[in-house]
């Protein structure tokens, strides 16, 4: 799921450590941020992708691609999992970082 969040007073990554993230470095071929939030003792794990733009007048744009992680990737090497981009568990933690924004 693709949302953008503005944050006015914080930068990406504090936002993200602040909503229960860890940090997993940038995308060697994307460059965007990645985190992951974990749920519990499985595997089972939030997955997000962070795009900064520029701040512009004190407020950061940042654009948002979350999706759940449901299983490790099955074979060495590759990045195929079985991940959910869409549905009531996505939306849900979808507004609960919108609504962690501090205005």
């Amino acid at each position: 799921m693709k949302f953008e969040l503005n944050l006015p007073k914080q930068n990406t990554n504090s936002f993200m450590r602040d909503c229960g993230y860890i940090p997993e470095g940038v995308d060697s071929k994307t460059g965007e941020l990645k985190f992951s939030r974990n749920l519990g003792t499985s595997y089972t794990r939030f997955h997000i992708y962070c795009t900064e733009s520029p701040a512009q007048q004190g407020e950061r744009k940042v654009f948002m691609n979350l999706h759940l992680d449901q299983k490790r990737p099955s074979y060495k090497g590759t990045s195929a999992h079985a991940g959910e981009y869409a549905g009531s568990v996505i939306e849900v933690e979808a507004q609960r970082l919108k609504g962690l924004t501090i205005s």
